[in-house]
Formats: C-alpha cells, structure tokens, sequence
C-alpha cells in the first residue's frame, strides 16, 4: 500500500457506507482501511502538487515576465 509508514493507530468514525463503497471501487482498494488511507494519501498529493503550484505562478509573476498572445498578433490570419 502506498504511504504505509509502519505506524497505525486505532480510530473510530461514523462514515456513510455509500461514500466508503464508491471510494473503495474508484482507488480500487480491497478493505476499507485501504480506502481510508488512499483517500488521504490522494488528498495530501493533491494539497502539496497545488501549494507547489501556487509556489511557481507566484515565482513567475515575480520575474517581471509579460505574456503576450501570439495568436492575435497583427498579421496573423
């Protein structure tokens, strides 16, 4: 399983069964555990890939760049 660490720890929630069932087949996970923890791996990926996003637009706008459209440039059929 991606992300296991070695480290468990026991916790109790009350989640609806449906959203559990439909996660488990989208990640294709055999247990529900195994959902839980693609779920949460997904959203800290998905957390970090945006912030380092974010990170570089931010760099860009810094730099001073200009962006121009190219495809409206005079002459341009």
């Amino acid at each position: 399983m991606a992300g296991y660490t070695g480290r468990r720890a026991h916790k109790h929630f009350l989640l609806d069964p449906r959203k559990i069932r439909k996660a488990q087949r989208l990640l294709g996970a055999k247990t529900e555990t195994e959902t839980v923890e693609r779920a949460l791996d997904e959203v800290i990926n998905e957390r970090e890939r945006n912030l380092l996003a974010w990170q570089a637009v931010e760099r860009f706008v810094r730099s001073g760049a200009e962006i121009r459209d190219v495809t409206s440039a005079p002459g341009r059929k």
